[in-house]
């Protein structure tokens, strides 16, 4: 057996490893993405019909940003440091993450009707589904345009932070459909992102299921956001 013969051999090996990995890694992904959901879900809905919590985060002004502020510190602290973290811390800061995200969307509770929110969940699952499988099985490569779409992610937050200020509901109204627009095109390019990612994993090791921890923690993110954007154009607000 010549050198040729060997390296291609060596190919076909790791290509069946990946191909045996892939579904494993990839199903871990969709498994703490859901699970991630559900426990937001449950808190939201825990708080909002939790008057002392629910008074608590109405009137104190440093709880409510202080949960914020410590939303975006688990994000960016379990995404720059993954590496250095064990398995099991990753996953428990996702999971406290996912806490602390649903407390501060308690507040849909108060501002749109429970009937809404369910219908425009629903509309959300079907919406980000569609695109996830676009994602995934499509052969065009979206990484140009998922550079555009984070660009177009920057101005969306850019010039919220303006209108809060400006205080003008035609600009609400633009942001809305735009951010429903970015967050259907960052999900089917996450999901294309996270496959080729864990298609180069040799195994489904805890370095992959870092990986993959990590891609759920995006789509989990692309699904609350173009939850919020559809919930503001469809949502049917209280009295």
């Amino acid at each position: 057996m010549d050198y040729e013969e060997i390296t291609n051999a060596y190919s076909r090996e790791q290509e069946l490893e990946m191909s045996a990995a892939l579904p494993v890694l990839m199903r871990k992904v969709y498994v703490w993405m859901s699970l991630a959901l559900v426990i937001t879900g449950i808190t939201a809905y825990f708080v909002a019909h939790n008057e002392t919590l629910l008074m608590a985060l109405v009137t104190n002004q440093v709880l409510f940003w202080g949960l914020v502020i410590g939303e975006l510190a688990l994000v960016i602290g379990l995404s720059a440091a993954i590496n250095r973290l064990s398995l099991t811390t990753a996953t428990l800061m996702f999971v406290l993450y996912s806490i602390v995200n649903g407390a501060t969307m308690s507040f849909i509770f108060l501002a749109y009707t429970a009937s809404s929110i369910t219908n425009v969940f629903f509309i959300t699952a079907g919406t980000f589904a569609a695109m996830a499988l676009f994602g995934y099985f499509t052969k065009i490569d979206l990484s140009a345009i998922g550079k555009y779409l984070m660009m177009a992610l920057i101005g969306i937050i850019i010039a919220t932070i303006v209108n809060i200020f400006t205080k003008s509901a035609g600009l609400t109204v633009v942001l809305n459909y735009l951010g429903v627009l970015v967050f259907v095109g960052l999900t089917a390019y996450d999901a294309q992102k996270i496959k080729n990612m864990l298609l180069m994993a040799p195994d489904a090791g805890e370095a992959a299921q870092k990986v993959a921890l990590l891609g759920a923690l995006s789509l989990y993110l692309d699904f609350i956001n173009l939850f919020l954007y559809l919930l503001r154009i469809l949502g049917a607000r209280r009295d």
